[in-house]
Order: structure tokens, then sequence, then C-alpha cells
């Protein structure tokens, strides 16, 4: 399930949630408000439209590495404000996708306001010398070997990615390859911040004890004062030809104690799906592959005994296309071949045959009281009404979510799903053990 899908209740059953509200402040910030009263505590979230996707060519990796350097200080706070975030009793963190960057705080609600005032001040103040940047990009290097060099799965996982996508920048690492990150440089991220970290290419989000009226009075005062100092380019990056012929990659490494299967197709996200088909690329995914009453679980684990897990995810939030993946991991006995033959057989059941009527209610309920106990969690909801409204979503996307979810009739499963996992156009990745 993607997270950025996984809204607070709209449609007829909104009254019960909360009463979310959004509005624009001159210099083109979009603020959006998620009451929460029940601890007097607040969720402090920017969001800025900007990713690993959005990187100059032979740059990858600059969007993760500013990630980093705002955490360096600026004129006016020079040691950073880490220290006094954490004085205050708060909490913060940051992290970098392909299509936005966020940073976000959880404080006591009279800090808002000093919240707000920090990175208003980071988006314009930021304070980068070599002193600085170098010792970081030694950072960002050695994360990339803990994470990536040294980890047999993530190392799949890049090999997927550059296979499905091998002319759009999702084929490209967050985190950017070796050599590339080892020439980025000091002017490089003045340059990109300054192009992007920009308050008409942001969101801020805002959740938990606080009305909009409070808001919007703190974010004049602070990020209302930062003008607008760049116009970022239109979203457009090279999109994928067609794929004529399936793809397959196999990695094998002795760390490896748990050899798994996926496979990977290009699939329309939520913002690029027509007439719903995000909505049932969702219920595909619950059906086939989410949780336990799931199709290639019982067919693969309870009955064949193929398989000790299996699953489908489906990650609808992104500008482009995006991908639909099934997964299983074969049990000791097994072979790939024997379980990719299962695997082959339920998804050609599903997308010929079609779903039962109580498979599709099922999984309607789920996702929905999904959405329901996504409310409890205050920063939950903020994420994702912040990753939705970064990739081009609205509000009312958001809102209205459940009812869409509720009118996706049985026969698109299927249709929709003859389109998107048909043969020819999937990437295989095995990992598996060595000797």
């Amino acid at each position: 399930m993607t997270i950025a899908l996984i809204p607070g209740l709209g449609g007829a059953s909104h009254a019960q949630g909360p009463a979310i509200s959004d509005f624009y402040l001159d210099n083109g910030l979009h603020v959006v408000v998620i009451p929460d009263h029940r601890a007097p505590v607040v969720t402090h979230m920017i969001w800025y439209k900007v990713g690993g996707a959005d990187e100059p060519k032979g740059k990858s990796g600059i969007a993760h590495f500013l990630e980093h350097l705002m955490f360096k200080g600026t004129e006016k706070n020079p040691g950073g404000f880490s220290k006094q975030v954490a004085e205050l009793g708060g909490q913060e963190n940051a992290f970098t996708s392909y299509d936005y960057t966020a940073y976000f705080q959880r404080v006591a609600k009279e800090h808002l306001g000093a919240m707000m005032a920090f990175e208003a001040d980071r988006m314009t103040g930021l304070a980068l010398t070599d002193e600085v940047v170098n010792p970081e990009r030694n950072v960002v290097l050695e994360e990339r070997k803990m994470r990536v060099d040294n980890d047999p799965g993530s190392q799949l996982a890049e090999e997927i990615a550059s296979t499905l996508f091998t002319h759009h920048p999702y084929g490209t690492p967050i985190i950017g390859w070796e050599d590339e990150i080892e020439g980025l440089t000091r002017q490089d991220a003045i340059e990109f911040h300054s192009r992007f970290y920009t308050p008409n290419n942001a969101t801020l989000v805002v959740a938990g004890d606080i009305s909009a009226a409070e808001v919007r009075e703190l974010a004049e005062a602070t990020y209302g004062q930062v003008a607008r100092r760049a116009e970022p380019p239109p979203r457009l990056r090279p999109q994928e030809p067609l794929q004529r012929a399936d793809r397959r990659v196999r990695l094998a490494d002795k760390r490896v104690e748990q050899p798994i299967y996926q496979r990977h197709w290009r699939a329309p996200s939520y913002i690029r799906a027509r007439n719903g088909e995000g909505e049932v690329l969702d219920l595909l995914s619950q059906i086939l592959g989410g949780g336990q009453t799931s199709r290639l679980y019982r067919s693969l684990v309870v009955e064949r005994k193929v398989a000790s897990a299996a699953g489908a995810f489906y990650g609808g939030s992104a500008v482009d296309e995006t991908r639909f993946g099934v997964w299983a991991i074969p049990m000791p006995d097994v072979n790939f071949e024997t379980l990719e033959a299962a695997i082959d057989e339920e998804v050609s059941r599903i997308v010929s045959d079609g779903v039962t009527p109580e498979e599709l209610e099922r999984a309607k309920t789920r996702l929905v009281a999904d959405a329901i106990y996504a409310q409890d969690s205050q920063s939950t909801l903020a994420r994702y009404y912040g990753a939705m409204l970064s990739v081009g979503g609205k509000v009312e996307d958001l809102q209205l979510w459940p009812k869409r979810i509720a009118e996706v009739p049985a026969e698109r499963l299927p249709e929709v799903g003859r389109a998107v996992l048909a043969e020819g156009k999937s990437v295989v990745g095995l990992l598996e053990g060595q000797a």
C-alpha cells in the first residue's frame, strides 16, 4: 500500500474526520492544517517539490546530499538547530525521495512558531563552506557503502530499478551513484538550493493541537517573510520507451541467508492514471498480495508450501510512471523456477478470471479501514497529505479517495490487470546465496 494514498476519511464519512483546511501565502507557499486536539503537540513538516528525479544529469545524489547539508547551520544559526529542537523536547528528521524532500519536527504546540522560524531561515540563509561540505560528502559516501554496498538486497533493488527504468531518472538511486557523489561540490549544493528551495515550490503541513487561524498567523510572520527567489521549471522528465521483452537480473552473494524472488512492472501512478486506474491497482495489490488472506499467500504459503512469505505492492505516489510488484521467499527446498511458475499462475488467473464479490468487498473494507486508523497518528496524516501534494495531487484527491475506492466495479480489476501485468513488460529480480 502506498503511503500517500491512505488519507483521512473523505466523501460521506469525511465529517467524522479532521476538518482539514489549506491556503496559500502571498509568496506561493501552500499551507495545509490538520487539527488534532487530543494532545498539546504538533507535527510541523515542510515539503519541497524536488527529489532525486529532478537532479541535473551527472549530479545524482545532490538532492539527498543537500538534505544532509540543511542541518549544518545558517548565518543566523551557525550551529544548526538540532540541539535547540532537542532542548525543547522535540524530535526532528528529514527524508529524500525521487519526487520530494521533507523536513519535520514534532514539538509541544507552544514551540511551533520557533520551528517555522528555523525552517524559514534554512530556506534562504544556508551557510555552506568547503569545510562543511567536504566532510559531509564523505558521510554520504560512507552511508552508501553501509546501506547499499554492504547490503545485497539493496544492490538488487538498484539493479531492478535501473533495469525497469532505463531512461527515466527513477532508475537512478536516490542516494546517487558513487562516482557522481564524489564529484558533488559546494557550488552544486548552493545552485540546487537556490533553484528549488523557494516558498512557491514548497508545502507546509501542520498537524496537531492548533487551528488554521493560528497556523496562518505564525506562517505569515515566518515563512511569509521569505521572498520567492526562483521559478522552478516544469517537472518534465525523460519518459520510458515501450518495453518489448521481459528482463531479468540475478544476484548471488555469500551474505544472503534468505533468497527472494521479485517481479516488477511499470504502472501508472495516481497522478498519471486515467479512469480510476490508481484505485484499481491499489485493490488489485491488496487482493493479490495484501496479507495472509491474499491469493499469493494462500496459494504459495498455505496450500502449495513453496514459499514462506509472499505479497504484492503498488507505489501509487509518484509524479510519473511507478511500479506494481509481487514478491515471495522460497522454502529451502524450492527453486526459483518452481516458485515463479506458481506466482505466474496466480497473476494469470486474476487477470483472466477476475475477482469474486467477496474478495473485492474485503479489499475495499481493508483499505478504507486503514484510512480510518491512519487518523490516530497526526504525523502519519501529515505525511500522506504532504507526499500527495508534492507529486501534484490535491487535498480533495485524498479526501475523496475512500469514496472512489468504494465505487470501483469488479470488472475493472482484470481489465487494468491485463494492461499492466502483461507479458514482456516486467523485470524479474532474483537474490540468492553463494557457496
